[in-house]
């Protein structure tokens, strides 16, 4: 539509006519004008809450790797308990279509609990490992007390007083006597002038039910200072050397005169075994009086 000139050619002024919509309605008193077409609305988009998925994930990861090695499972729990934690906020995020990888949050999830399982295993595994070398220690330590105290024992049953009787390992029984005065003849060999002269009586029983061979059939003698006292020989047939076998039952006796420093002879102490390769020497001592 155009709008009318006057016949003088002059511009028309005041309100000028529009163009009418003949399809649209009609216009009422009061109406504020529309444009012709409506503007667009901006569409508004929220970006997928996918971080705590992948937060459980990687801890979920964390805690499984930490809780395959034994001495870090201390460690392992605290990556795997928030790798449950944020795996199930993923889930509900995934439910509520806020988040996209829902598989993701599930395998975070998955991998905290198995984490949290395998650091509960590694605790048990650890104390259990734990008690075990701390039993294991106590009892060698016992072990080790209880064998000293038997061989204390063991020592202390060795030494003895004259008459009484100490029975070894093979089942022999020895009882050394009292020593006795002894006069060597003018043909000893071992017997200083001025020395005291004593004699040892040592009697081996057998006890057990097979003969047993007596290796070393001599005893040792120690005076009072500790030095070793001289084994006296002469022709008087007096003495008489343990050899050979001793039956079940049956008795052996032997004698033997030792030399005696006149200043150390107030005691003495007879060292003997029937088999020193195999047996300890046991000890008896006491006054030469």
């Amino acid at each position: 539509m155009t709008t009318p000139v006057p016949p003088d050619g002059s511009t028309p002024t005041g309100p000028q006519p529009q163009d009418h919509d003949p399809w649209s309605p009609p216009s009422q008193p009061g109406d504020v004008p529309r444009p012709p077409y409506p503007m667009p609305m901006p569409i508004q988009t929220s970006q997928p809450r996918n971080g705590m998925a992948i937060t459980a994930l990687v801890l979920g990861l964390v805690g499984v790797v930490l809780g395959l090695f034994i001495i870090l499972f201390w460690m392992s729990w605290l990556p795997a308990l928030l790798a449950v934690i944020f795996g199930s906020v993923g889930l509900g995020h995934a439910r509520k279509g806020l988040a996209t990888n829902r598989a993701m949050a599930l395998s975070g999830l998955v991998l905290g609990i198995v984490g949290l399982l395998i650091a509960a295993g590694s605790a048990v595994f650890t104390v259990v490992a734990v008690k075990h070398v701390v039993d294991s220690t106590r009892a060698k330590v016992k072990e080790a007390d209880e064998a000293k105290e038997s061989a204390a024992a063991a020592e202390k049953a060795r030494h003895l007083s004259f008459g009484e009787p100490y029975t070894f390992g093979n089942g022999l029984k020895v009882t050394v006597s009292k020593p006795t005065p002894f006069t060597p003849d003018e043909f000893a060999h071992g017997h200083d002038k001025g020395n005291k002269a004593v004699q040892v009586t040592v009697t081996v029983v057998n006890t057990g039910t097979e003969r047993i061979e007596v290796e070393t059939g001599l005893p040792d003698v120690n005076d009072a200072d500790g030095a070793s006292a001289e084994l006296v020989i002469d022709g008087s047939g007096r003495q008489k050397v343990i050899t050979g076998y001793v039956l079940p039952g049956r008795k052996a006796v032997g004698k033997y005169a030792f030399s005696l420093p006149p200043d150390a002879a107030r005691r003495i102490e007879v060292e003997f075994s029937p088999d020193v390769a195999r047996w300890d020497d046991a000890y008896w001592s006491g006054p030469t009086r």
